[in-house]
């Protein structure tokens, strides 16, 4: 037993009733730049170059003091040999579909979290592989390096907030074993705020109940945690304690509270109608999302970034829930007159769809155009097998034409990512038409 504080219940669980791995990649957009370019390896490599932005560092320019988000200008300040490089989404995606698949080797229950995270059920793995999860983790972290050339550290514990801990803990090219019986050992020290789900409003919240640590939180009794948290919370809280209620979900996720889309475009732009085609674009690829899904919007947000990163935005309540363009220009342009400034250089537009409920449940009222919806059902329908048949973009809204004026990025030849320059290309691609992967998805 875990002996806890005096006239506390003991925090104690089995060694292992059930095993989770999450697995992070390290630095992972940067590193996929260093396995591509060996030459780049031990040199401080930023990606972000088309945005004038970090959008990641490697270790060795975080070490300098670069951080995410930094302005380019103050990069070269901190880190003047610093390597800048455009950020090709594209390759990070390849890499990203090969990491997963080889992590399928070890074990068919894997959940992809992100482009660059993931958690797998490791149970009753341990006679399959003759060995403890220990040794299963270094296997598969051993051939991710070997046939990527990327890192990844990885934690495995009772419960996918304990195996965060882990993979966390040792970064980079970390491997942490968190058993029942260790538990508070690594949550002794850990900031509360640091933990998965616990965001710094709640951890300020929790501070004024002495609750600073991540191990204070979980010694806290049901009863406490019921009374002054929310359910959520509760979930953490028994994660935390070595029960795992969070399951491992092979599925794609299909479930949206919110849909968001933004585009950063250099240089930045005064012209009102490449702006408003940039951010009818954003609309466009929401909408899609949402008909994939089959979900409806009730509101729509609109915002736009200055140069200076200053951004203003504006939310609308829409009449009747939609996932149609066409329904939602009129409010997009509206949003868009009372967020826009002329004379003011803008680098990003975005929309949120909000509010999102299933296509199934909608309810008609007598006053609603119920032949004109159905019409721009089968519009829509048809627009979708177009793009699935002969790509993204076949048909498009007459205001996003301004967007092809220009490409997204305009700059030097060297600020174009390889692959879109059409090299490195596989067998059967081009210029034009290459293999469809998986994208990152930019949430705002």
């Amino acid at each position: 037993m875990i002996e806890n504080q005096k006239n506390q219940k003991p925090l104690i669980v089995h060694s292992w009733p059930q095993a989770i791995l999450h697995l992070d990649a390290d630095a992972f957009f940067a590193s996929c730049e260093q396995a591509i370019h060996p030459e780049l390896r031990g040199r401080p490599v930023i990606t972000g170059k088309e945005r004038g932005i970090v959008a990641a560092a490697s270790y060795e320019a975080k070490a300098r003091g670069v951080g995410r988000g930094m302005r380019l200008s103050e990069v070269r300040g901190v880190c003047p040999d610093a390597v800048i490089v455009p950020s090709d989404y594209e390759t990070y995606s390849l890499f990203s579909l090969r990491m997963f698949e080889i992590m399928r080797r070890f074990s068919p229950d894997v959940e992809e979290y992100s482009i660059d995270e993931a958690f797998m059920d490791l149970t009753g793995l341990r006679r399959s592989f003759h060995g403890p999860y220990e040794l299963i983790a270094g296997k598969m972290q051993a051939a991710i390096e070997a046939e990527l050339g990327i890192t990844v550290s990885i934690g495995v514990s009772l419960s996918k907030v304990l195996a965060k801990v882990g993979s966390k803990h040792g970064k980079p090219r970390g491997l942490t074993v968190i058993p029942g019986r260790d538990i508070h050992l690594y949550l002794q020290n850990m900031p509360v705020g640091k933990l998965w789900g616990i965001g710094p409003n709640t951890a300020a919240y929790l501070n004024k109940f002495g609750i600073r640590t991540a191990l204070e939180f979980a010694r806290k009794d049901e009863k406490f945690v019921r009374g002054h948290l929310s359910k959520p919370y509760l979930e953490i809280w028994h994660e935390l304690n070595g029960r795992s209620v969070y399951p491992v979900t092979r599925e794609s996720k299909s479930a949206y509270q919110s849909i968001s889309k933004a585009r950063t475009f250099t240089p930045p732009s005064r012209d009102e109608a490449f702006v408003y085609a940039q951010l009818s674009r954003n609309l466009e690829n929401a909408c899609m999302k949402a008909r994939r899904y089959n979900l409806l919007a009730s509101r729509l947000a609109v915002f736009i970034r200055r140069q200076d990163f200053r951004s203003e935005g504006v939310e609308l309540k829409l009449n009747l829930p939609t996932a149609f363009p066409a329904d939602l220009s009129g409010p997009l342009r509206e949003g868009f007159r009372y967020v826009f400034r002329r004379g003011v250089p803008y680098r990003q537009t975005g929309v949120v769809l909000g509010g999102l409920v299933p296509e199934g449940s909608l309810q008609f009222t007598l006053f609603d155009d119920t032949r004109r919806i159905e019409k721009m059902t089968r519009v829509y329908e048809a627009v979708d097998r177009l793009s699935q048949r002969f790509g993204k973009y076949t048909v498009m809204q007459a205001s996003s034409l301004p967007v092809r004026a220009q490409a997204q990025h305009e700059g030097e030849r060297g600020d174009i990512p390889e692959r879109r320059q059409g090299k490195n290309l596989f067998k059967g691609e081009n210029g034009r038409q290459r293999l469809g992967m998986p994208v990152l998805r930019i949430k705002v």
